[in-house]
């Protein structure tokens, strides 16, 4: 396993993930496809994804299985904290440890930026993941309901990993 950032262009390729990987993994176990679609036309187009890398911090990247693209993330270091956005995994690759290798790059990222922790939002739902962050450390701090707009929410727990 290992990570690369992402540049600009490609962008479309994890935009393009983004929409097969949402689709396989969060329908119909955990969102509506509706809520689905509503979710990836406001947060995962390539205009989104370039805004959020080039006017708010965030950083991209694909997921290795060797040679081959296994999923995508995205983090946002702040001042004090690494958000860990988004860790996404093509099907095939799920359930291999990918998911926690790929945490612990991430934690080990912050940490050599001296952040003091990091953190995460996952659908509270999302009983799989929420397994997976628990054995990779990481505790819940808090639940939050968050409005995205058009009657749809995030009803999210956000878990802390403390250096």
């Amino acid at each position: 396993m290992s990570i690369s950032f992402a540049n600009l262009s490609d962008i479309r390729e994890i935009s393009r993930m983004a929409n097969l990987i949402w689709h396989e993994y969060f329908y119909p176990d955990i969102l509506s496809i509706d809520q689905i679609e509503y979710m990836l036309m406001k947060f995962q187009t390539e205009r989104d994804i370039i805004d959020q890398i080039q006017n708010h911090g965030y950083q991209y990247g694909f997921i290795f299985d060797g040679d081959k693209k296994a999923g995508y993330f995205a983090v946002h270091p702040e001042v004090n904290a690494l958000f860990i956005s988004k860790v996404y995994l093509f099907k095939e690759f799920r359930g291999k440890g990918l998911g926690s290798e790929t945490l612990r790059e991430l934690l080990e990222l912050g940490k050599s930026q001296g952040l003091r922790r990091a953190y995460l939002t996952v659908n509270v739902n999302n009983l799989k993941a929420c397994k997976a962050y628990e054995r990779n450390g990481f505790r819940i701090e808090k639940d939050v309901n968050t409005d995205i707009g058009e009657g749809y929410f995030m009803n999210d727990h956000i878990y802390e990993y403390v250096y």
